[in-house]
């Protein structure tokens, strides 16, 4: 059981803080899915 909470709350964790992070090192979801090698089909 004390594994299940430890990876519940691992998870929580990471969800929080991935946007943080991310912005922090300039990854921007927008950036990603635009530009002149996207394709709009």
């Amino acid at each position: 059981m004390k594994a299940f909470l430890s990876a519940v709350v691992v998870m929580v964790l990471i969800t929080i803080a991935a946007p943080y992070a991310l912005d922090q090192i300039g990854f921007s979801a927008a950036d990603a899915g635009s530009g002149s090698a996207v394709r709009l089909d």
